[in-house]
């Protein structure tokens, strides 16, 4: 089932921010993600906020034509709360499966936040969807709309892999929607990849790459698979019918990946993603260096001016606050400036870009030389970088650098 978000603090029913966080709207890019809840069905490693109709049932308000208007109705008060609708530079709709919409109603949405925010002319639109939930007359429709990059599921080539991760498309199926995709004018097609699943081998791992090359992709995300507590998969390893993920098989993945991928043309922009020059994810970006963002729908997390805050879960909740006039924001925090700086060192050392010097204190400045011996980082330009080492303990490297 889905996670628990963070306690925070209470979040105004209106949905105003404190005058704080317009400091520099309009000025700092400006990115959309719309989080879509729905699935054909729960994979047994997936803990995202995502439900089933069987989940779902008959929940009043938890019907997609009501998420639809809700989300419309969020478009409304995020435009209201920002006041001068900052330009767009991207559009990202992920979930769950957005895909699970009909195409005419994704391509609504898209059309609603055109009509409530200025869009840039290259703004990047991209929709996350599942092999099996599209065919070459969805995609079509979708880039008539104006949708210019597709992040497809395919996680694995392996039958047997798919089917510990209840995946349910054949290896098949990618292939053929990639085609579609290139045929229907999606100016970038992504893959999404998962390694380290429960008998998984680096033979399997290797073979899903191979196919992934051999599709031609712009852009390929490969995760580590995590066993978050309370899935199926959680469940099936706590009773010994799977084995645990092992640490050392997933740095031999990961390292495969970047041997492969590298010699495929790919560069690793940041820890899980390889992109064909001018294909990186612009919204994934705006994440990791700390940009602002509205998050429209259940669960949705948005950030504006040092100012986050997150949605409540339920579509049946998002819908009937929305319906009362009220922000659907469940909770918020406001970043200090340190807290703001520590994220910022926690994100940005996963770029290839790095992190500016002067944004760690002389402290931390100190412990640099440590490192770079260590092999984890290096400073060149006045920037510090992860190595390949580093990225396959990046989470290690910025706790021993932070104070």
């Amino acid at each position: 089932m889905p996670s628990t978000p963070p306690e925070g603090q209470p979040a105004p029913t209106d949905g105003r921010l404190p005058a704080a966080a317009f400091a520099g709207v309009g000025e700092r890019p400006f990115s959309l993600y719309v989080h879509v809840p729905f699935c054909a069905s729960r994979c047994g490693y997936c803990d995202f906020n995502t439900y089933t109709a069987a989940e779902l049932g008959a929940a009043p308000g938890a019907s997609q034509d009501a998420y639809l208007a809700a989300a419309v109705a969020e478009l409304d008060l995020a435009r209201g709360v920002l006041g001068g609708t900052p330009e767009v530079q991207s559009v990202f709709f992920g979930g769950g499966t957005p895909t699970m919409l009909p195409p005419d109603a994704l391509a609504g949405l898209l059309t609603a936040i055109r009509d409530r925010f200025p869009l840039a002319a290259d703004a990047e639109v991209t929709t996350e969807a599942n092999p099996e939930s599209v065919d070459r007359a969805y995609l079509d429709t979708l880039v008539a709309a104006g949708f210019t990059r597709l992040s497809l599921g395919m996680q694995s080539a392996r039958p047997g892999v798919l089917a510990v991760l209840e995946r349910r498309h054949t290896p098949g199926r990618v292939g053929e929607v990639v085609r579609w995709a290139r045929a229907a004018g999606f100016g970038s097609v992504s893959l999404d990849l998962i390694y380290g699943s429960p008998t998984e081998t680096l033979a399997d791992w290797r073979a899903s790459l191979s196919a992934a090359l051999a599709l031609a992709p712009d852009h390929v995300s490969a995760y580590s698979l995590i066993v978050e507590p309370g899935t199926r998969l959680a469940a099936r390893i706590g009773r010994g019918e799977l084995p645990a993920p092992d640490d050392d098989t997933h740095a031999d993945c990961y390292l495969l990946a970047e041997e492969l991928l590298t010699a495929g043309g790919y560069r690793a922009y940041e820890v899980s993603n390889w992109a064909r020059p001018g294909h990186e994810s612009r919204h994934n970006l705006a994440y990791w260096l700390g940009h602002d963002w509205w998050g429209v729908g259940p669960g949705a997390h948005s950030h504006v001016g040092g100012v986050r805050w997150w949605n409540v879960r339920h579509p049946r909740d998002y819908t009937s606050r929305l319906r009362a006039g009220e922000s659907p924001a469940q909770a918020r925090e406001e970043l200090t400036g340190d807290q703001r700086r520590v994220e910022r060192v926690l994100l940005e050392l996963r770029l290839s870009q790095g992190l500016p010097l002067d944004v760690l204190t002389a402290s931390e400045q100190g412990r640099l030389p440590g490192l770079g011996a260590s092999g984890l980082v290096e400073v060149a330009d006045g920037r510090v970088r992860p190595t390949l080492h580093g990225r396959l303990l990046a989470d290690a490297v910025v706790r021993d650098l932070l104070d």
